[in-house]
């Protein structure tokens, strides 16, 4: 669990440098809003790790092949990040915008790298009962690091340049390669090791995806994984908007999304982990999926009450505590759905899908803040869980059928 935290640790550091950090960075150089808003395009091997995912199971990379298939994958990619954070940090992104932009891309291309060959490590090394503590591990170990790389960075440029602070950035990732090395690397046989390229590779991307499409109720299951958190998604797209126009400064908002959000987030995850060891994956989802829908009424009683600092910090406390507490169940259950030797193609398939999904769904947020009004919209986005929930509970009934049928 420790090797487990530590990965996801270097796992969180690079994000939030491809989507706010960065961002302050390129302002901080003068650069125009219309130069910035293209530097978040450099975000989009997150949403297309899927495509080379497969490589990350059928591949073994031949300097780093004693360390096993997983963790020569995790530490190739966090040498390559600490080479990327250092050229991010050199680059000058006003004099040459498109060198800063192609270090940024390489850090993300390499992050999401690293994300496909960190689920998969922690998918396999752990068994299915051990998935919930796994996951809790790993967001614990994540939200750390964007603390980091996101508050800490922005603190540390006040006082220090920015290659120094990106240099400080990369020397962190020594934390993750820690966790490479005292990680045992998971017992799974490859039968396949001997045999060609094209034969490993047809089997690394037909035979995952198959297996996927035979999983029993596996278009509800998709549905589900698409509208479990939808309700959150939804709300978290207008959060910002919903802030200024009651009239929180930039301070008062990040002042409360920092440090108490992030320090509840990491309790929910926390929760979340032991719901799973006492409850299941199935019990889990369920307390989690009611919390994350019933804490969005705190967003109505602020729209109610305005500018209040205190309440918005109780929301936002409330909020990240349940959102973190389902995201520990939501990761293990679909960590369960995945099969030892091909997790890196199905988690990351999964996870690309659930994005694709609640992301085009997610875009009629603002038309219908702007109809409803911020009270009814936050309560509309409780109402929005109901769905998912329904699934799930479909779901678990027919898994206890199943059981009920097997013992009969």
């Amino acid at each position: 669990m420790l090797a487990i935290g530590l990965m996801g640790f270097a796992s969180g550091l690079p994000f939030p440098l491809t989507a706010g950090t960065l961002m302050y960075r390129l302002s901080d150089a003068g650069l125009e809003k219309t130069e910035i808003g293209l530097f978040a395009l450099t975000g989009l091997p997150y949403a297309l790790k899927f495509l080379w995912a497969p490589a990350v199971d059928a591949l073994r990379l031949p300097l780093l092949g004693a360390l096993g298939q997983r963790r020569s994958w995790i530490l190739a990619t966090q040498l390559g990040l600490a080479l990327a954070f250092l050229g991010l940090g050199l680059s000058d992104p006003a004099a040459h915008p498109l060198v800063t932009a192609g270090w940024a891309l390489a850090l993300a291309l390499l992050s999401a790298t690293q994300d496909v060959a960190v689920d998969a490590y922690r998918i396999e090394v752990l068994e299915e009962r051990e998935q919930g503590a796994g996951a809790a591990a790993t967001q614990t170990g994540y939200r750390l690091a964007m603390l980091c790389s996101a508050a800490g960075a922005l603190a540390l440029s006040d006082f220090a340049p920015w290659p120094l602070v990106f240099a400080a950035l990369a020397a962190l990732l020594a934390l993750g390669m820690l966790g490479v090395a005292i990680g045992p690397e998971p017992a799974v046989r490859r039968s396949d090791d001997g045999a060609p390229l094209a034969a490993r590779l047809r089997r690394a991307v037909i035979d995952p995806l198959r297996e996927l499409a035979l999983l029993p109720h596996f278009v509800v299951i998709l549905a589900f994984a698409v509208l479990y958190k939808y309700g959150d998604a939804i709300a978290g797209v207008m959060a910002n908007p919903f802030y200024r126009e009651l009239g929180f400064s930039g301070v008062e908002i990040a002042s409360a999304s920092q440090v108490p959000g992030l320090v509840a987030s990491i309790g929910g995850v926390v929760a979340g982990g032991w719901l799973v060891a006492r409850l299941g994956t199935i019990g889990a989802l369920v307390w989690g999926g009611i919390a994350q829908a019933a804490t969005n009424l705190m967003f109505v009683a602020l729209a109610w009450a305005g500018h209040d600092v205190s309440l918005l910090v109780a929301a936002v406390v409330v909020d990240s505590f349940a959102g973190g507490l389902a995201s520990s169940a939501f990761v293990a259950f679909l960590s369960n759905l995945c099969s030892p030797g091909a997790a890196a193609t199905q988690y990351a398939v999964l996870t690309s899908l659930m994005a694709a999904g609640r992301t085009a769904l997610s875009g009629g947020a603002g038309w219908l803040a702007q109809q409803l009004g911020w009270p009814a919209f936050f309560a509309t986005t409780t109402l929005l869980a109901a769905p998912g929930l329904l699934l799930l509970w479909w779901l678990a009934s027919r898994r206890s059928g199943a059981a009920a049928r097997t013992t009969s």
